[in-house]
């Protein structure tokens, strides 16, 4: 699942915010005016904005560069502090701006209700020393950086001119640029690869309404126009739409959830597409985990962080158990759906006749290079072929209930053909496994999935087993 995935360096620049949170409870009105008053009992300290997509980022695996302003201040040494609980988050680019007051938000709490929020903000205009230092502190991260966030709040660190220099050079050094805008346009982030705004956002930067899918599809195709990139839409309790400008469209279905606090999720989203992609996986795959991501996220109170281990417990509830034996068609459903929610998955086929040890050391030793193993088995007519008329002993219904009940099994198909190379085509597995009888040249079906970016596996075989000679045995004794 996503603690399998190698993650990448991230750079996220963008405006930092301190999030602060008074908890307490409210048993009485204000004998002086007609306002609660709050019996406080804690008092939390996060960061918040882009810092907040960093940690996000960070909690999942992967190491960041963060870029941004604070101030002198209270609250800047507030944030560096909260930040440095993260030491694969890198803070060398957050520049302090002298006169600049470091962005604050406390929320005042009863229980779960919000009461107040108090701001505390003066944001001036950056010097172009400062945009410079900003602009250079980023372009030196991108050195080393798989993937460039934009964390957009419209508190001034993202301006025209740091927008286009720092995605420019992303851009020019194959790396994607990744958005969560804060405009009435999105002509400024031109040269992105992705957006990523909520509704209300897609809405006020078209002018159009997206109650629909084909209102969402025709507004992203306007907000596309704009900056000349992809966009994926949040949308709530609705979930996410993915448009691309090659025709692919995904609406990815909201998980149900209990919902306490929206606030953060957006950072929760970017941070979790831009670190799936930063693992080298597409799209897709990253849409399906930031769906999840924002589920967990949403149930918890104010700014969230979604670490490893939460999203990879939830990733493996929502993939659930599937039915052993299965079709090729829905095979390919649930293979698809697997790997779209991190999984890893592993090949492995044979006639499994009669289940010796060899078969259980081979099975067995597939299924740790991966998170689910698919086993394919020759149907009854493709081991005649092979075999002969007296083959096999069992039929495939019965041997295909005996290896779908092996504990490191997770789906059973039947093929045909003598060769796996249909199913293998279909499914495309990140990894198929044979026993080292085998060299990698003569495995069947491995050039195609070489092809497909994953590897082929060949394990060492128990001596002394095999079902050839167990029918011999069986044959003498009668």
């Amino acid at each position: 699942m996503i603690n399998t995935l190698n993650f990448g360096r991230l750079v996220v620049i963008g405006d930092l915010l301190l999030d602060q949170y008074v908890l307490g409870s409210v048993k009485r009105i204000s004998p002086e005016a007609p306002v609660p008053v709050l019996l406080k009992t804690h008092q939390k300290i996060v960061p918040g904005g882009a810092a907040n997509v960093a940690v996000n980022a960070a909690a999942l695996g992967c190491s960041v560069a963060l870029v941004g302003v604070v101030g002198a201040d209270k609250n800047a040494t507030e944030l560096k502090h909260a930040l440095s609980m993260w030491p694969s988050i890198d803070v060398q680019g957050v520049v302090e701006q002298q006169g600049w007051s470091t962005i604050s938000k406390m929320r005042v709490l009863s229980g779960q209700q919000q009461i107040v929020r108090i701001d505390e903000e003066m944001i001036i205009e950056f010097s172009q020393e400062t945009q410079n230092r900003l602009i250079k502190a980023c372009i030196s991260a991108l050195e080393t950086a798989d993937v460039l966030i934009c964390s957009d709040y419209a508190k001034g660190v993202l301006s025209e001119n740091i927008l286009q220099n720092v995605i420019t050079y992303a851009r020019s050094k194959n790396i994607p640029v990744i958005v969560d805008p804060k405009r009435d346009n999105f002509a400024c982030y031109r040269g992105a690869s992705l957006i990523t705004p909520n509704r209300a956002e897609m809405e006020r930067a078209t002018g159009l309404s997206l109650r629909t899918n084909q209102e969402v599809e025709q507004a992203a195709r306007v907000a596309s126009e704009q900056f000349g990139g992809d966009v994926l839409v949040t949308r709530s309790e609705e979930g996410m739409s993915l448009w691309q400008r090659n025709g692919h469209i995904k609406h990815e279905v909201a998980h149900k959830s209990e919902v306490y606090d929206v606030s953060g999720a957006g950072d929760t989203v970017i941070a979790t597409i831009a670190s799936v992609i930063s693992a080298k996986k597409d799209i897709d795959t990253a849409v399906v985990i930031a769906t999840v991501a924002a589920s967990i996220a949403v149930s918890k109170l104010g700014t969230a962080v979604v670490t490893q281990s939460e999203l990879s417990q939830k990733l493996r509830s929502d993939i659930g158990d599937n039915t052993i034996l299965v079709p090729l068609e829905r095979a390919q459903e649930i293979v698809q759906n697997w790997q779209e929610h991190g999984a890893s998955v592993v090949f492995t086929n044979g006639c499994f006749d009669l289940v010796h040890p060899g078969h259980i050391s081979l099975i067995h030793k597939a299924a740790q290079f991966g998170d689910k193993l698919v086993v394919a088995l020759n149907s009854d007519a493709s081991v005649r072929r092979l075999k002969g008329d007296t083959r096999p002993v069992q039929s495939e219904r019965a041997r295909a209930a005996v290896v779908g009940a092996l504990r490191d099994v997770d789906m059973v198909i039947i093929f045909e053909e003598d060769t796996p190379l249909e199913v293998i085509s279909a499914l495309k597995p990140n990894v198929l496994v044979k026993g080292s009888d085998y060299t990698e040249d003569t495995v069947v079906g491995s050039e195609f999935v070489k092809s497909s970016g994953g590897r082929v596996e060949l394990v060492t075989l128990i001596e002394g087993h095999s079902t050839s000679s167990l029918v011999q045995k069986m044959a003498k004794i009668t």
